[in-house]
Formats: C-alpha cells, sequence, structure tokens
C-alpha cells in the first residue's frame, strides 16, 4: 500500500479520520465537533508527513521521511455523513483541486502502534500553503501538535 490517495477512492468513502491537531483528544476542536461523535479514538501515526505551526492550528505536508503524530477516530455509528460535513467545513475543505481550499483532504496510510496500516482521511495543507510552509513555516519537532512549544521561533538560527 502506498500512502497516497488512489485514484479509486472517492471523496465520500467512509474512512476513519487521522487528525494531529486542535481535534486531538484535550484540544478545543475535539471538544467542539468529536466530542460524542466517535466510536472509537486511538494513537497513530501519519508516515511521509512533517507538522508547521500555523496561526493557532497546525498543517501537516506531505515529505517522505518525516512522521506526524495524531490519533485514528472513527465516527459513531449513523454519524458518519454529519461528521465528515462538520470537518470539511472546519478545515475549509470545499472539494478536490479547489482553489479555496486551505487543506486537502486525502486518503493515506496512518500507522497504529503495533504497525497495522489503516487508510484514513488527513487534511494536509493545500498546495499553495504547503509551499510556503516548506520555504518559511516553523516545522514543529517530532511532528507532534502536544509539543509545539519546543518548536524554535522563525526568527531563530
Amino acid at each position: 500500500m502506498t500512502s497516497v490517495e488512489r485514484p479509486q477512492e472517492t471523496t465520500t468513502a467512509a474512512l476513519p479520520f487521522f487528525v494531529y491537531g486542535t481535534l486531538r483528544p484535550g484540544e478545543v476542536n475535539h471538544a467542539l465537533f468529536l466530542r460524542g461523535r466517535t466510536a472509537s479514538e486511538e494513537p497513530a501515526r501519519l508516515p511521509d508527513a512533517a507538522l508547521y505551526d500555523g496561526p493557532g492550528y497546525p498543517y501537516a505536508v506531505h515529505r517522505p521521511g518525516a512522521t506526524v503524530v495524531g490519533e485514528l477516530i472513527t465516527a459513531a455509528a449513523g454519524g458518519y455523513a454529519e461528521l465528515l460535513a462538520a470537518l470539511d467545513q472546519l478545515e475549509e475543505y470545499e472539494g478536490p483541486g479547489r482553489p479555496g481550499n486551505v487543506y486537502d483532504r486525502m486518503a493515506r496510510d496512518a500507522v497504529r502502534p503495533d504497525g497495522t496500516a489503516v487508510r484514513a482521511w488527513v487534511y494536509l495543507a493545500s498546495p499553495l500553503i504547503a509551499r510556503d510552509l516548506r520555504e518559511r513555516g516553523t516545522e514543529i519537532p517530532g511532528g507532534d501538535w502536544f509539543n509545539r512549544s519546543a518548536a524554535p521561533s522563525r526568527h531563530e538560527a
């Protein structure tokens, strides 16, 4: 399995979600968007992605060899479509390849602690934002939003 989106997967396939920032347990958007709407939440990692600090929230960007830390979230029975729509709105995702997207929703492999790969939706920075982050952004060490205070300032050497 590759970690990139497969052509046969549609934008509405009922996949779990890999979350890595403000949707993680204990963060503000977890309480607002996920509490009471999940069947399971488990630790996972997203290979081939780096995490960058944003304006109060992070961006994941495709980068071979890097890893992002997060959780694998499975929607509660009967609530998938509503949760998908809410997360698309939160992440300012308007559909595949749309120029107004802040994030693009992609099907990628997340990896559980036991090494099992699970296909999941993940919101990655849109191409223009990703390019800017790679050039001028502040990467979060270890790819873990909870460790963002360890990130050096953009003005540090």
